[in-house]
């Protein structure tokens, strides 16, 4: 297994640019790719409309249980949260300000943005 340790860095509801359901669909089976890889994140970082992946309804909520379960950090941006009005709808992992997500980054070997 690797040593290295990644971040991931989720700023969208879904992953690139293409209908709602399109992206979804991609950022579920990137998630199941990375479940696979000899590599596990250290941490999901999840910011701007990307906070919505942590929020009920989300497709991938089991997903990131899994990774959470496996000692993977999953922080949310508190400020985001709030002004999406999401915070009784959050449903995995911490909500940290900016400073958390920072940080999370800087103790990363590398830090990807998906």
């Amino acid at each position: 297994m690797s040593t290295r340790s990644t971040a991931y860095l989720f700023m969208r509801f879904g992953l690139g640019h293409a209908p709602e359901e399109l992206q979804l669909r991609v950022v579920g089976n990137f998630l199941t790719l990375l479940r696979g890889a000899e590599e596990r994140p250290a941490a999901l970082l999840f910011y701007t409309d990307g906070v919505r992946l942590v929020c009920e309804g989300s497709p991938v909520l089991d997903q990131l249980r899994e990774f959470e379960s496996e000692g993977a950090a999953v922080i949310s941006c508190r400020t985001c949260i709030e002004y999406f009005n999401l915070k009784d709808k959050v449903r995995i992992g911490t909500v940290g300000g900016m400073p958390a997500i920072m940080e999370a980054m800087s103790r990363a070997d590398k830090v990807v943005s998906v």
